[in-house]
């Protein structure tokens, strides 16, 4: 994994939609949930958002904390 992809989760705001603004990592997981039923969007927020969706999956989201400090 790409520390710095973890990284960006913690910083990187939602460029659109109804959680606009919000940092990624912030996401509601019925979002993330949607997002993969419907197909997430290409490039980099795309795989961002992937990501986040198997860390909070998998009950990850200790590892997220540090980096938020």
């Amino acid at each position: 994994m790409n520390p710095q992809l973890l990284k960006d989760l913690v910083t990187m705001q939602m460029p659109f939609g109804k959680y606009k603004g919000r940092i990624l990592c912030d996401l509601p997981e019925s979002y993330l949930i949607w997002f993969q039923n419907e197909g997430y969007p290409p490039g980099k927020l795309g795989q961002l958002l992937g990501t986040l969706y198997e860390i909070k999956l998998n009950g990850l989201e200790y590892l997220l904390k540090p980096l938020r400090e």
